[in-house]
């Protein structure tokens, strides 16, 4: 289930005019931009890990609930799409199944047989929220059809631990929503039909993690769907008798992964998930989500965590303190950079912390420094596929170029932005929306 991304990046009509400098600029819009939907990358980590990751990640639930046995689809896969469906959807869902085909080696396949093994329906996000009020998009198992799962919510049919074997489930998603969150949970809510029912916050290199950093399946992500469909595996395994198969399977697949690791990550409290749920609720007042992230930083530190637990707590808490406490939230948002900067797994954790500082070092006139931090962030944000990211990105940078008189070059950085954020944001007016935001952040200087 993908979650409401609550520190989302939030933001366009055919000329705008945005105001940059003493005068505004007028900007005609271009195409919505894509991505080639290539990996961002093979996985990094070493076996040993990885293998710890796939049994929590295949036996668990993000409940904590244990799965009783191992189950996936064991024939071909067909898939069908139902509902609202865009464009820009299935160009994405055509790109999904052949690095599905491609990297993790399964046998997937778009059909319009009724009877596909897997039905992705588009609905009104509003009919979503009164079935999931915290989930942007979700997959269930047994039912084709949004009709389907209403009349199953309230029996047995829905729940995973039934299952023996993964014959049949249903994707669900928002058909009014932004390209790249309807891409997003493609990627996420397919790959759980398909593989892992888990999300883990102590991964730093995959969608199955319930910070939301990563926009698209990464190579750690197709290495466990790879493994997921090996030969040596089939449904109906228990725990024991996959563990035991899983080194000689990860070895095969990862070669470059059989080495020594360093320490295993211990497995996240169920006090820091509360704590860290809390802080991204909407539900909660922002006094207590503050206060909530505050207690994930806390527990954190207790613990001695470091890395991608230690800087999204961090990253919380200072997104929830902008408006609240600027020095707060700036102390907060260099924590979490210098955790993120631990290792290159997390490269994309950093990029969305420099968005943050970005807007800090614009607001304070240093031109130099906002040009610099996003300069590095502008490609890891393209290699990871995040459009949204990746124009705010070239925004604060074309936004600074502008304050150092560089005007010719700002305004073509920031014309090549409209097409990713006609991506990333979904409509011309959030994405005026964004670049006045930008333009309203550097100090005002009075004219002489």
């Amino acid at each position: 289930m993908k979650r409401f991304a609550a520190l989302a990046l939030s933001l366009f009509a055919a000329c705008a005019e945005v105001p940059v400098g003493p005068e505004p600029i007028r900007l005609e819009f271009t195409e919505m931009r894509s991505f080639a939907a290539q990996s961002p990358g093979p996985s990094q980590r070493p076996n040993s890990e990885i293998a710890l990751d796939f049994i929590d990640l295949a036996f668990r639930m993000e409940s904590g609930r244990e799965l009783p046995v191992f189950t996936r689809f064991e024939e071909p896969i067909t898939v069908r799409v139902a509902g609202e469906v865009r464009q820009s959807m299935q160009t994405d869902l055509s790109a999904l199944l052949k690095r599905l085909r491609d990297e993790a080696r399964i046998d997937i396949r778009m059909t319009e047989d009724p009877e596909a093994n897997i039905v992705i329906e588009a609905v009104p996000s509003r009919a979503l929220q009164r079935v999931a009020p915290n989930a942007a998009c979700f997959v269930v198992p047994r039912v084709s059809s949004w009709a389907e799962l209403r009349a199953a919510r309230n029996s047995g049919v829905l729940d995973w631990a039934t299952l023996r074997q993964r014959e049949k489930a249903a994707i669900f998603l928002p058909a009014d929503a932004a390209p790249q969150e309807i891409r997003d949970c493609l990627h996420e809510e397919l790959a759980q039909a398909l593989g892992p029912l888990n999300d883990l916050y102590r991964l730093p290199d995959s969608v199955f993690n319930d910070d939301n950093i990563h926009a698209v399946l990464t190579g750690f992500d197709m290495l466990i769907l790879r493994a997921y469909y090996a030969p040596e595996l089939q449904s109906g395994m228990t725990e024991a008798q996959v563990a035991e198969r899983l080194p000689r399977i990860l070895a095969r697949l990862n070669p470059r992964g059989q080495r020594a690791g360093g320490e295993i990550p211990s497995s996240t409290s169920r006090a820091w998930i509360t704590a860290i749920e809390t802080a991204l609720s909407n539900a909660s007042s922002g006094a207590k989500r503050r206060q909530a992230a505050a207690r994930a930083i806390a527990i954190g530190q207790s613990l001695g965590w470091t890395g991608a637990r230690e800087g999204f707590a961090n990253y919380a808490f200072g997104r929830l303190q902008i408006g609240n406490d600027a020095t707060l939230a700036l102390g907060a948002f260099n924590a979490a950079g210098r955790a993120y900067g631990q290792s290159a797994v997390t490269n994309i954790h950093s990029a969305h912390i420099a968005v943050q500082l970005a807007a800090f070092t614009l607001i304070s006139g240093d031109t130099e420094a906002t040009i610099v931090i996003t300069d590095d962030a502008i490609a890891i944000a393209r290699q990871h596929e995040n459009a949204a990211l990746l124009a705010l990105l070239m925004m604060f940078k074309a936004e600074a170029l502008d304050l150092q008189g560089k005007t010719e070059e700002g305004t073509a950085l920031r014309l090549d932005s409209l097409g990713w954020g006609l991506y990333g944001f979904g409509s011309r007016q959030e994405v005026i929306d964004r670049l006045n935001e930008i333009a309203s952040l550097p100090p005002q200087i009075p004219p002489s």
